[in-house]
Formats: C-alpha cells, sequence, structure tokens
C-alpha cells in the first residue's frame, strides 16, 4: 500500500484552480468579516445621535461586541479541529451575517447590543478557522504571501464599508451598512456545494474517498486513490490527547505566551483605531466625510503592510519583519499625536494600518505555521481569543482617554505602548520548537514520489 505524506503533497505543489477555488471562498468570508467589524466605527457617530449615547457608553458597547467574538474565537476556533473547518466556516458566516441584518432593524441600543453580540460570536470563530484552511492548503513556497494576501480581504471589506459611509449613509442612514450583512447568507450554499473540508479532519475519519478527491485536485498528476494510506496511524497518534494542552508541551510553552501578549497588543491597536479612528478625527476638525476617508487609508495601509511584509517575510523570515513593523508602529503614533499637516497625517495613518493591520495579518500565519496541523487551529483560535481582551480594552479606555478631555490627536500616543509591547513579546519566540511543516524523510514513512518509484 502507498504511503502519501499530505503536507509534503500540499507544500510542493503549484497554485492552480483548487487554490485559488479556496483562497477566493476565504477572502470572500473575511472581507464580509471586516465589513461588519468595521460597521461599528463607520457608523458610530450617527449611532451616537440616533440613540443619544455618550463616548464612555457607545466604547462600552464597542466593547460587549468584542466579547462576543472573544467567546467565539474560543469556542467556535477551537470546535473547528473537532467537527471540520468547512462546518465552522459555514456556521460562523450564518451567524454573522443574520444578526448584523438584525442589528441593524434593533429598535433601541439594548437589542442592537444583543444582535451586534450575537452576531461577534461569528466574527470571532470565522477568522482563525479561515486563516488555518489557507494556510493548510497553500503551497509552501509562496505561503506566507498567499495567507497575507487572502487576509487583505478583510481589510477590503473595511473598505467597502469606509466608501459605503462615506457616499451612502448621510442619505440612507447608519442602518442601511448593517442591513448589506446578509450578503453572506444568501450565498452559503454554494459556498457549501464548492468549498473542501480540511483535509486532517478528513484523515482523522479516514475518509479516503474524500482525501484522494482533494489531492488530485491539488497535484493533478499524482493519481491517487481511496485506497493509499494517507498516514492515518500517525496522524491519529498525534491527535490523541486535549488539543489546548498541547499548545504548552513540546517546549511551545514560551512561544504560546509570547503569542498571546504580541496579539493582545496588535488587536489592542487595531480596534481602538476601529472604534474611535472617525470620531477622533472629526473631533479634530475634519468633517464627517473626511474622517471616513481616514478609516479608508487605515485599510488600505493595512494591505499594503500585509503585501509588502509578507514578500520581505519570505525573504528575511516573520520574526524579523514582525518585530520591524511593532518599532515603526510606536515611532508613527507618538508622530501622529504632534502632527497637524493633513497630508502627513493621512500618510501616517496609513503607516500605522500597515503596523497594525498589516502585522496582524502576518502574525496569523506565522502562529498556524509554528503549531502542528493537528492543533493548528486550535492554537490559532486560542491566541487570538486571548488576544481579544485587548480588543475588549481598547473601545473603553480610549473612549474613557477622550472624555478626560485631552486633545483628541493626543489619544495617539496610547497606541504606542502596546507596539513597543508587542515587539519585545517576538524577541521571546523560540522558532526552533516550532512545527513549520519540517518534511523529513524516513524508511518507516517513504514520501509519496519514492512510493511511486518503488
Amino acid at each position: 500500500m502507498r504511503v502519501v505524506q499530505t503536507t509534503q503533497v500540499i507544500a510542493e505543489s503549484k497554485f492552480n484552480k483548487f487554490h485559488l477555488l479556496v483562497f477566493l471562498w476565504c477572502f470572500y468570508a473575511i472581507a464580509f468579516d471586516g465589513f461588519d467589524i468595521a460597521l461599528y466605527g463607520i457608523g458610530l457617530p450617527f449611532m451616537m445621535d440616533d440613540f443619544g449615547l455618550t463616548t464612555v457608553e457607545a466604547g462600552a458597547i464597542g466593547s460587549y461586541s468584542l466579547v462576543g467574538m472573544m467567546i467565539g474565537s474560543f469556542v467556535l476556533g477551537s470546535l473547528s479541529d473537532l467537527i471540520g473547518r468547512k462546518k465552522i466556516l459555514a456556521i460562523c458566516m450564518a451567524l454573522f451575517s443574520l444578526f448584523s441584518l438584525l442589528a441593524g432593524l434593533a429598535p433601541n441600543e439594548t437589542i442592537f447590543t444583543i444582535m451586534r453580540f450575537i452576531s461577534a460570536l461569528g466574527m470571532g470563530g470565522l477568522m482563525p478557522a479561515v486563516i488555518a484552511v489557507m494556510t493548510e492548503y497553500s503551497p509552501k513556497k509562496n505561503r506566507a504571501l498567499t495567507v497575507a494576501l487572502m487576509y487583505c480581504g478583510y481589510s477590503i471589506g473595511g473598505i467597502l464599508a469606509s466608501l459605503i459611509g462615506m457616499y451612502a449613509m448621510e442619505s440612507l442612514g447608519w442602518r442601511f451598512l448593517y442591513w448589506l450583512g446578509i450578503i453572506p447568507l444568501l450565498t452559503l450554499p454554494f459556498f457549501l456545494k464548492q468549498f473542501p473540508e480540511s483535509l486532517s479532519y478528513s484523515i482523522l475519519r479516514k475518509q479516503g474517498d474524500k482525501i484522494a478527491t482533494i489531492l488530485n485536485k491539488v497535484d493533478p498528476k499524482g493519481d491517487y486513490q481511496a485506497t493509499d494510506d494517507f498516514e492515518y496511524a500517525t496522524v491519529q497518534e498525534q491527535a490523541k490527547g486535549l488539543p489546548v494542552k498541547k499548545l504548552f508541551t513540546d517546549n511551545r510553552l514560551v512561544s504560546t505566551l509570547a503569542f498571546w501578549v504580541a496579539v493582545f497588543s496588535c488587536l489592542l491597536m487595531i480596534y481602538g483605531l476601529n472604534t474611535w479612528l472617525p470620531k477622533i478625527m472629526q473631533e479634530s476638525g475634519f468633517g464627517i466625510t473626511s474622517s471616513l476617508s481616514f478609516n479608508l487609508v487605515l485599510a488600505v495601509g493595512q494591505i499594503g503592510g500585509s503585501l509588502l511584509g509578507g514578500i520581505f517575510v519570505e525573504r528575511l523570515g516573520h520574526r524579523k519583519v514582525l518585530l520591524c513593523m511593532f518599532l515603526v508602529g510606536a515611532f508613527c503614533f507618538v508622530s501622529l499625536s504632534m502632527a497637524s499637516h493633513t497630508l502627513l497625517l493621512y500618510g501616517l495613518i496609513a503607516l500605522g494600518g500597515a503596523c497594525t493591520g498589516g502585522t496582524q495579518n502576518l502574525v496569523n500565519p506565522y502562529i498556524s505555521e509554528f503549531y502542528p496541523r493537528e492543533i493548528r487551529a486550535t492554537g490559532l483560535s486560542v491566541t487570538v481569543g486571548i488576544g481579544r481582551i485587548g480588543a475588549i480594552l481598547a473601545p473603553v479606555i480610549i473612549g474613557l482617554l477622550l472624555a478626560t478631555n485631552v486633545a483628541p490627536q493626543s489619544a495617539f500616543m496610547a497606541f504606542a505602548i502596546p507596539s513597543i509591547l508587542g515587539g519585545i513579546a517576538f524577541l521571546l519566540v523560540q522558532e526552533k520548537y516550532g512545527s513549520f511543516d519540517k518534511i523529513t524523510k524516513s524508511p518507516h514513512h517513504p514520501t509519496e514520489l519514492e512510493n511511486k518509484v518503488g
């Protein structure tokens, strides 16, 4: 019986139509995730007037939603290793799509908060699962860039939300943005029909026919059969035990804690900016359209940081690039607190986007590759779940800071602290204990190519 190393087949494959299909669906899902997450900050000035909210109350509602995202990351993200990533992605899209629509129909802030909280469960659970799937199915050669490019969908969603807010919100109202959230639910049947299940999930259940079908799409010349041995015994042995416990075994403790601190810092900055940037710029003297344009520039910066960072990662490695981006971010936020020229502000906001959202886009595949495939989604979901604590605190912290009547732009100085903290955390990551899909040849587990020749 031929033994096939599925990780090697994918790692050595060339990007084709199958990879593109996975990429496009992941891009689509994360784009609407980003769209829905961006809605709150974009519609906030109008919603505050509609519901009569203070800055502290608005910050609290934003934090309640982020609690939902944290729970979604822990529960739904971790479940994806148990019930399948495809099912979790479908559940997440259904949750944030339906309840975003219902949030837009809410008659008061209490109902809105409840609907937004439930929607946030799906937003939080989707991201770890979609990154784990994209990492699993990406060829090794350009994996970091592929995953970073896919995650740019998050920023594209934010850009679309900003553009719609700029040109339609004053006439159609803030609720219109939330009504658009129903679109993913309408496309869910197509997703379920076309999207593949995770290979690691299928291997654990010895679904040889499904595995062979997927691998023949990944590598059309492989001629894989359902009767092949896809390392069932090895994968099942590796999957034994509690997935969360494995995050701290095999010398992974220090790196796991470092990832938690880094993602905590990064999400604190991202959600602080997403929630309050339009309001900060509006109180700094810019009109509502100009204020929202800063959100647009922030998203463009996130994309630029993701793409350029992904290119450098291929050459220099994740840790060096991420450390540099965090330190540049600290300089950027200090400068933002003192800048006054409009063009300079736009440039610094774009750089801030590159060093926050762009950084997180690169952190995610780094974490995903660090952990072995059997705990990949669990590792990412728990890390992001812990990081959501920073996201929860951000709207309240910045809201309280703005309520002290300090100059609005001075709030940017606060973002320099987590940026420095995140950089320090990456100095502690021990890459030598990571997985990074290390493929080894042994007489007990010959490669797929060797079996063909033999």
